[in-house]
């Protein structure tokens, strides 16, 4: 099986995709997975800086297929983002239906 650039380039955005969706599930969108919270963050903040360490890579180096998967991480990374902000909208609903302060007081 012969793939061409454009299918290869798309598995590797799906892959990393994949592999960041998973990381942020693994490690708890929402609330640390069996880990403290200062652990937690810490993953977090590794996640960040091995991107941007990968991304300051692909700019030097041209990698064109550092560029597709990060497009991937990318993805996963905003798609749990909306999870976790999804989590805390939910949240706040269930709060102004036990009261309604005013401005938010």
């Amino acid at each position: 099986m012969d793939l061409d650039a454009n299918t290869i380039n798309l598995i590797l955005a799906l892959a990393g995709f994949l592999v960041m969706f998973g990381y942020l599930g693994g490690i708890g969108i929402n609330k640390p997975r069996g880990m403290s919270n200062k652990t937690w963050c810490a993953g977090y903040l590794a996640m960040a800086i091995v991107f941007d360490v990968l991304a300051v890579i692909g700019m030097i180096f041209g990698y064109t297929w550092l560029t597709y998967l990060l497009v991937g991480l990318a993805a996963g990374a905003s798609t749990g983002l909306g999870f976790h902000v999804a989590h805390h909208i939910t949240e706040e609903n269930d709060h102004e239906h036990e009261h309604n302060p005013i401005m938010g007081m």
